[in-house]
């Protein structure tokens, strides 16, 4: 018996990287697999049929069920269809992973007005249209009288709430985006049934990630490799389960660590009885703690970076904007 049994699942992004690991030990846990990948490139173009395909080959050549879709999460009726393709050939759908991502990795100076809006379509707008269609379908069921635990597992990233990287504005205002919708989904959904988490890998070794520090060195031989993007599945798992208590949470998995996050959170503060002017302010606000987020980076990274971190960061933040077109051509 797996701790998925009976379970339809669909998976977007669930082609390469964190998605394909997913989809393998959902079917290896019992559960039905719709893989979603329309196997396009890091940056999002292109496209390749035979990605999905053989991640269904894998999970039926183990004895697995599995279908394959190649919508794009970013096309309205894309993400409908996906989801009619579980109510087709599984005849239900029990949980929506939002896995699917791109990258346009370029400082705001020349980023331009698509490469956000590509990149926001995929992470946000796609994770949106995807619940948005599977609540349709099971609100309609729960009303019907069909009580089944429902799930989305929802997919963030430390790029977007906990160490935001330079050169991925969109990236990470798409990550946060998502774990902000988790929570009100979570408490719109739980009348039909629904229960909506979200889960935040950190340092995994992907197409995505090769270019931060650290993450391009061999893994280790014949030992638990913490940078291997599997670490992140069965938490995945675990929040899919029908038996899951979980519904509004936001995990950050790093190796082989789970960690609840709180969001933002209020620190300290200055207070009035009346209106402030700016010179009391200026020397009020002086007073409070706060973040320096080149040394919340540095830290985050202290394992590539060493003792020098801060330094080492700066360096690295130049040398990622020195890159960029120095004419401003891509900022149109």
């Amino acid at each position: 018996m797996g701790s998925l049994d009976g379970r339809i699942v669909l998976i977007t992004g669930a082609g390469r990287g964190i998605g394909r690991e997913e989809a393998l030990l959902f079917a290896a846990e019992g559960a039905k697999v719709v893989v979603n990948d329309p196997g396009v490139a890091i940056d999002g173009t292109g496209g390749d049929a035979g990605v999905a395909a053989r991640v269904v080959e894998e999970i039926t050549a183990r004895g697995g069920q599995a279908v394959a879709s190649t919508d794009s999460v970013a096309d309205w009726e894309g993400a409908r269809r996906m989801v009619e393709t579980a109510l087709e050939h599984f005849r239900d759908l029990h949980v929506v992973v939002n896995n699917a991502t791109i990258e346009r990795n370029m400082g705001l100076t020349d980023l331009s007005e698509e490469d956000f809006d590509d990149v926001v379509a995929v992470k946000l707008k796609g994770s949106f249209a995807v619940t948005r269609w599977a609540a349709r379908h099971w609100r309609d069921r729960f009303r019907a009288g069909d009580g089944i635990d429902r799930a989305v597992v929802n997919t963030s990233s430390g790029s977007g709430l906990l160490n935001p990287l330079p050169t991925q504005v969109s990236y990470a205002a798409g990550n946060a985006g998502v774990a902000a919708m988790t929570i009100v989904a979570a408490l719109e959904l739980g009348r039909y049934g629904v229960r909506v988490n979200c889960l935040s890998p950190s340092m995994a070794r992907t197409r995505l990630t090769l270019g931060v520090p650290g993450m391009s060195e061999d893994p280790p031989a014949d030992r638990f490799d913490p940078l291997h993007p599997a670490t992140s599945a069965p938490v995945a798992a675990y929040l899919a389960a029908a038996d899951c208590p979980l519904t509004g949470q936001v995990l950050s998995v790093r190796g082989g660590s789970v960690a609840v996050n709180h969001g933002w959170s209020i620190g300290g503060h200055v207070h009035k009885d009346g209106l402030w002017s700016v010179a009391e302010l200026a020397e009020k606000v002086k007073e409070l703690p706060t973040d320096d987020p080149f040394d919340n980076l540095a830290k985050a990274l202290s394992g590539a970076l060493g003792t020098t971190g801060r330094d080492r960061l700066q360096e690295m933040i130049d040398a990622l904007l020195d890159q960029e077109d120095p004419s401003g051509t891509n900022s149109a």
